[in-house]
């Protein structure tokens, strides 16, 4: 039997989603295609609408090897799984004559834990252990969630956080879920057999697609003991939030009260002398990080040195006791004494982290109004460990519409580990970068308007002109504008003064959840949502609803961000140009996805403004600028203000 072609392939998926083929996406699932084929490395850079889920699936389900598809949101695993892949399955069976197996698989806390649920959280020693359904209140809304999850439990066939509808509270959540380190294991569990976690790994372990999430990928990568299939293909969808997921995962933090929390699990599995060292170093702890004042530690301190040295020495202690200790008093003894081990070993964990005093490690105090101080570590760079772990054995593809940062995919590229493209280096993945483009006509739709005469934003205070500016633009849009901020405050500002000022309603993230408030925002054209850093990636409101987007500055990291500084001072100790390579991609990647709110479809018209004359005078500007669609561009206020109300009056003739 002839082999199908893949231009044959993708006509079917295409026709099956309803969707339309496009020169790009053709394109990205020939690279794709050649990316397995050849066992190379791809990233590819494909613009809102390309079809960028097929233009993968298809060449991948086509070559028949397993695939791991890792993605950042959980609205794009729900597409994959609920819609993308079924459809795409169905469709290809009659070509393919096989019907490709998929699963979705995620960390061990999102699936509720049927141990948890029948025996109940080991809890902490002044509370004693107990029911905890019986225990909250019915009517208060813990009580509630806990009632809901026990039903819920009855009737779920995954177990999975994200199927319940609506859903709970992580504190409510936490009651009957467990980390992987708290975990008894199938064998020792007398609910092993029908864990939803071990029947979700099961069920990856016969896919031909495993669908998963970047922190789970970075998971596999970091701890070495492998949480994914083996598989030959691994497709990093959303791939320019890779690096921050991973970042985060290989982050490790140390709080007063968490310390707190594993004395008093372990006080009652170890000997009182061993449990008052571990108290005693808790306490000191404890003292110094009242006094903690955020920033950076270039080197930790001598009351924190010695704290931490306490802490260290007194987790080992526990450690070692806990593993030679049996008491039968204590009930559920198993499941009490593994979760003082997780608590009592990521403290130790930290703890010896912090002290080694890795030059690639970033130490610093944060503190919060509401829960005291918190003393975080985290890797300088983690550019080496993905360069060693991601690209080996496998065949990887990057994807994502914002990948070429400046022009080129070399920015990227470097926070991945690997070399600039087509420089062959010692130890250095070989790669290759394509952009497929837009189906969208940027000049045609959109317009860049930067608001040159506004002053330049300062770190403190009001700007009084770019309200004034906001406002105008807003009444020349009516409405229809999506206001995204580089802080909560400025958005809180903003809200609060325009709502003062204009008829039109203005939601603010916070106020309500985001689906509710993008919901609200999609219904009337009149309305205006703003908010912050979730807004700038996650709204997508294709139609007249969204017809200005406003961005009030440049997102630059901020300039006392502990981890961001350290990261662009290495590289001005290496030669490089420090603000350029950290602070002003990380702007343009936000920026980008931010302008990516704007053009949803081919019918969309519209306006990204930037409040920031920053974007039309440093030097840096054409930087940020040549990572942004390719809008047609001005300055020009009245221009500005004559194309919204051209859109609008165009909009409303529509009767939207």
């Amino acid at each position: 039997m002839t082999k199908p072609s893949l231009p044959d392939l993708l006509h079917a998926a295409v026709s099956a989603v309803g969707g339309t083929e496009r020169p790009g996406q053709v394109a990205m699932a020939e690279a794709v295609a050649e990316a397995i084929d050849d066992n190379t490395h791809r990233l590819i850079q494909a613009g809102t609408g390309t079809g960028k889920s097929l233009g993968y699936l298809v060449p991948a389900l086509a070559h028949g090897e397993r695939v791991v598809v890792a993605t950042a949101t959980l609205a794009l695993q729900r597409q994959l799984v609920e819609r993308d892949l079924p459809r795409t399955v169905d469709a290809l069976h009659p070509q393919l004559r096989r019907r490709p197996q998929f699963a979705m698989l995620k960390g061990r806390s999102n699936y509720l834990c049927l141990h948890r649920l029948h025996e109940g959280a080991p809890q902490d020693e002044e509370e004693g252990l107990f029911d905890q359904f019986e225990a909250a209140a019915p009517t208060s809304k813990l009580g509630q969630d806990l009632l809901r999850l026990r039903d819920w439990a009855d009737e779920t066939e995954t177990g999975d956080r994200d199927d319940l509808t609506p859903g709970v509270s992580d504190k409510a959540w936490s009651q009957i879920s467990v980390s992987s380190r708290e975990c008894l294991g199938a064998t020792k569990c007398a609910y092993g057999a029908e864990c939803f976690a071990e029947a979700a790994r099961e069920r990856a372990k016969l896919a031909d697609v495993v669908v998963t999430n970047h922190a789970l990928l970075a998971i596999d990568a970091i701890e070495g003991a492998p949480v994914l299939p083996q598989h030959e293909v691994l497709i990093v969808d959303e791939a320019h939030e890779l690096v921050s997921r991973v970042t985060g995962v290989a982050t490790g933090e140390l709080t007063p009260g968490q310390v707190n929390r594993a004395v008093k699990r372990a006080a009652k599995l170890v000997d009182e002398k061993t449990a008052d060292s571990l108290q005693t170093a808790s306490e000191s702890f404890e003292r110094v990080m009242e006094l903690a004042l955020p920033g950076r530690l270039e080197e930790v301190p001598e009351d924190l040195g010695y704290a931490l040295a306490a802490l260290r020495d007194a987790a080992r202690n526990v450690i070692s006791a806990i593993g030679a200790t049996r008491d039968k008093s204590v009930q559920d003894e198993d499941a009490v004494r593994k979760q003082a081990l997780a608590a009592v070993e990521g403290v130790h964990a930290v703890a010896e982290r912090i002290l080694l005093g890795s030059e690639y490690d970033v130490v610093w105090y944060e503190r919060h109004d509401r829960f005291g101080a918190t003393l975080r570590v985290a890797p300088l760079s983690v550019s080496g460990l993905l360069r060693e772990k991601l690209f080996e054995d496998r065949s990887v593809v990057l994807t994502s519409a914002t990948l070429k940062l400046g022009g080129d995919f070399n920015g990227v590229a470097a926070s991945l580990g690997l070399s600039a493209e087509g420089v062959e280096a010692e130890d250095a993945p070989v790669w290759k970068g394509l952009d497929v483009g837009s189906p969208f006509d940027y000049p045609k739709q959109g317009i860049l308007y930067v608001a040159k005469h506004l002053a330049t934003p300062g770190r403190e205070g009001t700007r009084g002109d770019m309200m004034d500016e906001l406002a105008e633009l807003i009444e020349a849009a009516g409405g229809r504008t999506l206001g995204l901020f580089s802080s909560m405050r400025g958005a809180k500002a903003a809200a609060e003064e325009l709502r003062g000022r204009l008829d039109n309603p203005i939601l603010l993230q916070g106020e309500e959840t985001l689906g509710e408030l993008i919901k609200a925002f999609a219904a009337d054209p009149k309305t205006c949502l703003f908010g912050t850093l979730s807004l700038w990636q996650g709204v997508d409101v294709p139609g007249p609803s969204c017809q200005l987007v406003i961005m009030d500055r440049i997102p630059f990291p901020r300039p006392d961000d502990p981890l961001m500084s350290a990261r662009q001072k290495s590289v001005e100790q290496h030669g490089g140009n420090g603000f350029m390579a950290v602070a002003a991609t990380h702007a343009a990647l936000l920026m980008a996805q931010g302008a990516g709110r704007l053009v949803r479809a081919s019918g969309d018209r519209g306006v990204v403004a930037v409040l920031d004359p920053r974007l039309a005078t440093a030097r840096y500007g054409s930087f940020l600028r040549a990572t942004l669609p390719d809008f047609w561009y001005t300055t020009d206020r009245n221009q500005a203000r004559r194309s919204l109300a051209a859109i609008d009056a165009a909009a409303q003739a529509d009767g939207k």
